[in-house]
C-alpha cells in the first residue's frame, strides 16, 4: 500500500490550469494554504505550486489581494497590466490579458502608482469611450532610474525628469557630494518612494553634462528610452575573433561575382552599406542583381552577438550618431560592402520583362566586390546629364545607371497601376555643422537616384517573401493592415467639406486612398490631405502570418534587404539560405516563435522611431530658441479646439498656434469642418490655409514651440 501511495504522489501533475480550476471551483478568494491544499499538493511539490500562482498574479490571471487572498481576476472586474501615465497627469492600464481593454485611471486615483509601475486596477464604471477605475495595488516597481536636470539646494537637491510621463521629483540627499553640477543632466537611481508617488529619495549614479548639448540630449533620450548601447563582453569577444577579411573556406558554396560592375548607391554620410546593385539589359528582358551582405554568416543563431542584436532590434539613428545594432567590427567592417573589398553576400536575382513584370527569381550565396561607392546626389547629377566632368569620370558605370532609371521607372509604374499609395510629404534632414552644432532643419532631398534603390529594395524583398510563401516555408512577414472605416470617416467628411464629391468606399483599397491623393494633387489642400490620410494608416509590424502590406498593394511582402541594421532581415537570411536548394525537414524558425519574435521586434522598432523623433522635436527646440520674435510663413496642418498646428514653409517645423494668444476675437472650434471662427468678425482659419506667424515662445521641457498669428494670407 505504501508503495502504491508514493506512486500517486509522483504522478500528481500540477499545473496553471489546475490552480485556476481550483479558485474557480471555490467561487471565493482563497489563502495561498487554501489553494494548495485543495490541489492536494504533496509537501515535496509546494514550492512549485506557489511559484505557479505567483506567475499566474504576474500574467493578471490571479490578483493578490488585501489580507493575503488570491481571487481570479475576470470574477473581480480587476485588471492587472501596465501602467502608462500621460504628460496632463491621467493614466491607462494597458493590461496582461490581450482581450481586456485598456482601464482609464484618473489622476486622483493612480494612488502613488508612477508610469511604468505593474498594477491592479478595479474597473467601476463602464464609459463610451471604455473603462474607467482606479488602482487598487501596485505590484512592482519598473521605474529604476531616472535621466533628469539637477537643481541643488543646501541640504537637499532635486532631479527633475526628463520623461514627461514621470511626474515624480527625486529628492537628492547631501547634494554638496556631487559637486557643482546645478542645471546639469544627470541619471538618478531611485532608492524609495514616498507613500504618494509624488517624490521618491534617491542617488546620482552619473552626470551626463549641459543639457543645451547636442551630445548630452542624445544621452539623454538613450537613457529616457532605456536603449541598449553598450555591447557585452562576450559579445565584443566574438566581434573580434571575427577575421578583417574573408577568408579562402568562407568561399564553399558560393558564386563568383567579383567581376561583375555591382555599385552601392547610398547618402553622403552613410557608413554602413547593406546592398549593391546592377541592372543588364537583355533584347527581352531586365536582369537586377541585389546583393545583401552576409550578415549571417557571422552572427549564428544563439550566439552572443545573435543575442546582442535581438535585445536591439534596430539600429536607432540621431543626427550626430548611430546606435549600431552590430558592433563597429561588422557593422562598418566585414559586413559592409565597401568599394574595392571582397565581401560575402546573399543575392537576390529577378529577371522582369521590359514592362517591369517579374518572369522568375533566383537566391544564391556569393562573393563580390563592390566596384563603385555613389552618392544619391552624384547618380542624379549622372542622371541628370549636364555635368560633362562627372559624365567621363564614371563612364564605366553610365550604361547601367541608365538601365536603373529605366527598370525604376517601370517598377514605378506597375507599382501604381496596382494602387501603391506614395505619400510624398517632405522629411527633415539636420545639418550639423564642423564642430557638430545644429545649423539647419531643411527638406530631405528625395529624387530619381532614391527612387531606384527603392524600388530595387522593394522587388527584391516581394521576390524572397513570394519564393517562401509560395513553399510554405515558417518566415516572419511586414505586413501593413488596412486603416479603420471611423478614420476614413473623418478624412472624407473633411474632403467633403472642401466641395469634393467624395463617399466612403464600402471597402477599403489602396486604389481609393491612391485616387484621393490624385484629387488633390498640386491643390493647396495637397499637404494636409497628404498628412491626414497618412495618420489614418496603420503602423506596419512583423508577424508570421501573411496579411500582405496594404501601402504597398503587395499580397506578400518581407524585409531582406537590411541585416546590418534590423534583426527581422537577419531572420529571413537564416531561412532563406537554409531553403535555397530544397525545403528543409525542419523549418529554421517555428511559427510560435516567429510569434514571440514579432511581437518583441515590433515593439522595438517602435521604441526606435519614438527616439529618434524625439531627439528631432529636441533638437527643433533648441534650433528655435535663438529665433524669438522672427517671422516665419505655415500652413495650417491641425485645427484643435485649444488652437492650431502650423508647418512651417522654410524650415521642416511644425508649432503651435493657441487660442489664447488669438486675442483679436473670440474663436468656436468646429469639429466636423476641422475650422476655427471668429464669434464677432466671422474670421476663419481652416486646415490647408497659409499663414504669417511669429515665433513668440519656446518651452523646451515640453517641446512646445509657439506662435502667434500676424497676417493671413490669401
Amino acid at each position: 500500500m505504501k508503495k502504491n501511495k508514493r506512486k500517486k504522489k509522483k504522478n500528481i501533475k500540477i499545473s496553471k490550469e489546475l490552480i485556476l480550476s481550483v479558485l474557480k471551483e471555490a467561487g471565493y478568494p482563497l489563502f495561498m494554504r487554501e489553494i494548495i491544499h485543495l490541489l492536494h499538493t504533496p509537501p515535496e511539490m509546494r514550492q512549485i505550486a506557489k511559484r505557479l500562482v505567483k506567475e499566474l498574479v504576474k500574467k493578471g490571471e490571479i490578483t493578490l489581494l488585501k489580507g493575503n487572498r488570491y481571487g481570479l481576476t475576470k470574477q473581480m472586474k480587476l485588471v492587472t497590466g501596465t501602467l502608462v501615465v500621460h504628460p496632463d497627469g491621467f493614466g491607462f492600464v494597458q493590461p496582461k490579458q490581450a482581450e481586456q481593454q485598456d482601464v482609464f485611471i484618473p489622476p486622483r486615483k493612480l494612488k502613488g502608482a508612477v508610469h511604468g509601475d505593474l498594477v491592479t486596477a478595479r474597473i467601476e464604471r463602464d464609459s463610451p469611450k471604455g473603462p474607467e477605475g482606479s488602482i487598487i495595488r501596485i505590484m512592482e516597481r519598473n521605474l529604476k532610474e531616472v535621466v533628469g536636470i539637477f537643481h541643488s539646494g543646501k541640504n537637499l537637491g532635486v532631479v527633475v525628469p526628463e520623461n514627461e510621463r514621470i511626474h515624480t521629483e527625486i529628492l537628492i540627499p547631501n547634494p554638496r557630494k556631487y559637486g557643482h553640477i546645478d542645471g546639469q543632466a544627470v541619471i538618478a537611481r531611485i532608492l524609495h518612494f514616498s507613500r504618494t508617488g509624488s517624490t521618491a529619495e534617491g542617488e546620482i549614479i552619473k552626470v551626463l553634462g549641459d543639457p543645451d548639448d547636442i551630445t548630452v540630449q542624445a544621452q539623454i533620450v538613450v537613457n529616457k528610452y532605456q536603449l541598449p548601447h553598450e555591447f557585452s563582453k562576450k559579445a565584443m569577444a566574438q566581434a573580434q575573433e571575427i577575421p578583417d577579411r574573408i577568408r579562402d573556406q568562407d568561399l564553399s558554396g558560393r558564386r563568383d561575382l567579383r567581376n561583375l560592375p555591382i555599385v552601392t548607391i547610398d547618402g553622403e554620410d552613410a557608413r554602413d552599406f547593406d546592398d549593391a546593385v546592377h541592372v543588364k539589359k537583355t533584347a527581352k528582358s531586365f536582369i537586377l542583381t541585389v546583393a545583401i551582405a552576409d550578415v549571417s554568416h557571422y552572427v549564428t543563431k544563439d550566439s552572443p552577438l545573435d543575442m546582442d542584436a535581438v535585445q536591439r532590434g534596430t539600429s536607432v539613428y540621431f543626427p550626430d550618431r548611430v546606435i549600431p545594432m552590430l558592433p563597429e567590427k561588422l557593422s562598418n567592417g566585414i559586413c559592409s560592402l565597401v568599394p574595392d573589398e571582397e565581401r560575402l553576400v546573399v543575392v537576390a536575382k529577378i529577371y522582369f520583362d521590359h514592362s517591369g513584370k517579374v518572369r522568375k527569381s533566383v537566391f544564391f550565396k556569393a562573393v563580390i566586390k563592390s566596384h563603385q561607392r555613389f552618392t544619391y546626389k552624384t547618380v542624379q547629377r549622372l542622371l541628370d546629364g549636364q555635368d560633362e566632368e562627372l559624365l567621363i569620370k564614371y563612364k564605366p558605370f553610365l550604361k547601367t545607371l541608365r538601365y536603373m532609371e529605366e527598370l525604376a521607372l517601370a517598377l514605378m509604374k506597375r507599382r501604381k497601376e496596382r494602387g501603391s499609395i506614395d505619400f510624398d510629404l517632405p522629411e527633415p534632414e539636420v545639418i550639423l555643422g564642423l564642430t557638430g552644432e545644429l545649423e539647419s532643419i531643411v527638406h530631405r532631398e528625395r529624387s530619381m537616384a532614391h527612387r531606384l534603390i527603392e524600388e530595387f529594395m522593394i522587388a527584391a524583398n516581394e521576390a524572397v517573401a513570394r519564393f517562401l510563401n509560395d513553399r510554405s516555408i515558417p518566415t516572419l512577414y511586414r505586413i501593413h493592415e488596412p486603416p479603420e472605416k471611423d478614420k476614413i470617416e473623418d478624412v472624407v467628411e473633411f474632403l467633403r467639406s472642401l466641395g469634393y464629391n467624395i463617399k466612403v468606399p464600402q471597402k477599403i483599397t489602396p486604389f481609393w486612398c491612391q485616387k484621393v491623393l490624385g484629387m488633390v494633387e498640386g491643390r493647396p489642400e495637397e499637404y494636409v490631405v497628404n498628412s491626414m490620410l497618412l495618420r489614418t494608416m496603420n503602423q506596419a509590424i512583423y508577424s508570421p502570418e501573411n496579411k500582405g502590406h496594404f501601402g504597398l498593394a503587395s499580397p506578400t511582402y518581407l524585409h531582406f534587404t537590411s541585416p546590418i541594421r534590423r534583426y527581422p532581415d537577419l531572420i529571413v537570411h537564416r531561412i532563406l539560405k537554409g531553403n535555397m536548394r530544397r525545403v528543409r525537414k525542419r523549418p529554421v524558425y517555428r511559427n510560435e516563435e516567429l510569434g514571440g519574435l514579432g511581437q518583441k521586434l515590433s515593439q522595438e522598432e517602435r521604441t526606435a522611431m519614438e527616439a529618434e523623433r524625439e531627439m528631432l522635436d529636441r533638437l527643433k527646440v533648441r534650433y528655435m530658441e535663438e529665433k524669438i520674435g522672427e517671422i516665419f510663413h505655415g500652413i495650417i496642418s491641425s485645427v484643435t479646439s485649444f488652437g492650431m498646428f502650423v508647418e512651417l514653409k522654410e524650415i521642416l517645423i511644425s508649432g503651435l498656434v493657441r487660442l489664447v494668444d488669438m486675442a483679436d476675437d473670440y474663436y468656436e472650434f468646429d469639429n466636423k469642418r476641422h475650422i476655427l471662427r471668429g464669434r464677432r468678425t466671422g474670421k476663419i482659419y481652416k486646415l490647408g490655409q497659409e499663414v504669417t506667424l511669429r515665433l513668440i515662445s519656446v518651452n523646451k521641457a515640453r517641446r512646445h514651440i509657439n506662435f502667434e498669428i500676424i497676417q493671413e494670407e490669401t
